[in-house]
């Protein structure tokens, strides 16, 4: 028995829950031979679209198969997927951890949907591993939702409010992985910094990682995905500039460098104290990479806002961009907002590309002589350092191998790493 061919839209929490319900479909012997599973995205009417491109792709390649939509933009509008003549059923994202749903709709012609009302839902998250088979690293799920209502997002309506998974449970998990051979270990969610208020004692995130690598002590790597730099406490900061362990590499939910857009984004810090964040992170661990989320073309966007957006990739060092060009997304406060013109967003977020595309080749120059310390991937031909520059080996490695190296040069956007004796 096969297991059924899964395709994944949108964010790395998205590709992690999608290994997981592959190997819970496994553990639950669901056939996989006559099956397609599309985790879908809906952070904009772009990756809706993307989405519903890649199920009637999935049809015309494999019209004998039966399509099963899940995820975000299924337990958004799942009546939009069930009118899709290539689905057969629409599974909401807390549904799709019932191996059941993933029979429905085979064998009739009525699409199934079974999608729960996910604001209801209250308990934790489920407690998920995801290893993957062709990667070096694995992701643990340690949150769920969000409780906050940006004004751009459409998110919380397909993820539900924030639910935690306790910290014990979380410290197994990694320590099954670590049981399993990998060295590098990501926690990630759809709000981080948001883990722990909904648990008995209300733990931190600072807390969780301190359990972690006490109780785990064989794990080398732990890094974390997107922080909402406002929800950084002291304790969680002192972890980030002082723990060997957990890497120098901070991914940053910015969205904008102007004050104004921030506002109305409902967003709650000021380009001010994301500086001056990046500022002390650095001054007491140099070595860290900065990465940001930044969307572009925000409604009421202006040149002068623009500019501040621009000018924070400079100010805040940011080597590892995520630009966003802004896309509408019904249902949000921000879509009803007035519109930047889209050739103009194009633009806008091709600058902010390029800007930091600059910053990135002035890092990695800076790193030539240096010694890092690589993650192989799969390939054994490259990986990451601890800063999450991809470095190209030059010579083969053994996957998930730690191999430490001396850096002589670039190639393109990788660095070139001689393996030491």
């Amino acid at each position: 028995m096969s297991a059924p061919e899964m395709i994944s839209m949108g964010c790395r929490l998205n590709i992690a829950e999608s290994e997981t319900l592959r190997q819970n479909l496994a553990a639950n012997n669901i056939e996989g031979d006559n099956l397609v599973i599309v985790n879908s995205c809906a952070v904009t009417n772009e990756a809706v679209r993307q989405t519903r491109q890649a199920i009637r792709r999935a049809k015309k390649d494999h019209p004998e198969k039966s399509i099963i939509v899940t995820g975000c933009a299924a337990q958004i509008d799942p009546g939009m997927f069930a009118a899709m003549p290539e689905i057969s059923a629409v599974v909401g994202n807390s549904d799709k951890y019932d191996a059941a749903n993933f029979k429905l709709g085979v064998q009739s012609n009525q699409p199934d949907i079974r999608v729960s009302d996910i604001m209801r839902i209250t308990e934790t998250t489920p407690h998920m591993v995801s290893a993957f088979a062709d990667r070096s690293r694995a992701f643990v799920e340690i949150q769920n939702g969000c409780d906050h209502r940006c004004t751009f997002c459409i998110i919380p309506f397909g993820r539900g409010n924030s639910r935690s998974v306790p910290a014990g449970e979380v410290v197994k998990q990694v320590q099954a992985l670590v049981d399993k051979g990998f060295q590098e270990v990501v926690l990630t969610g759809v709000d981080v910094t948001s883990y722990g208020p909904d648990l008995p004692g209300e733990p931190t995130l600072g807390m969780l990682v301190e359990r972690i690598l006490k109780h785990v002590p064989e794990l080398a790597r732990l890094r974390l995905s997107s922080l909402d730099g406002i929800e950084i406490d002291d304790r969680l900061f002192d972890l980030l500039t002082g723990e060997a362990r957990l890497m120098p590499h901070v991914h940053l939910s910015l969205q904008s460098g102007d004050n104004m857009i921030l506002k109305r984004m409902k967003r709650r810090h000021s380009r001010e104290q994301a500086i001056d964040l990046v500022e002390r992170l650095k001054a007491r661990r140099p070595e860290i990479a900065i990465g940001a989320d930044i969307i572009a073309g925000f409604p009421t966007e202006d040149d002068a806002m623009f500019a501040n957006s621009r000018s924070i990739i400079d100010q805040c060092d940011i080597v590892h961009g995520h630009i966003f060009p802004y896309s509408p997304k019904q249902g949000t406060p921000a879509a009803k907002m007035p519109q930047v013109d889209g050739q103009l967003i194009k633009k806008r977020a091709r600058i902010l590309r390029e800007a930091v595309a600059r910053r990135a080749q002035a890092w990695r120059q800076s790193l030539i002589g240096s010694k890092q310390t690589v993650l192989a991937e799969i390939s054994g031909d490259s990986g990451y350092s601890e800063n999450f520059a991809r470095v190209l080996l030059d010579a083969p490695a053994n996957k998930g191998q730690m191999v430490p190296v001396e850096i002589t040069g670039m190639q393109d956007e990788q660095l070139i790493g001689r393996i030491a004796a």
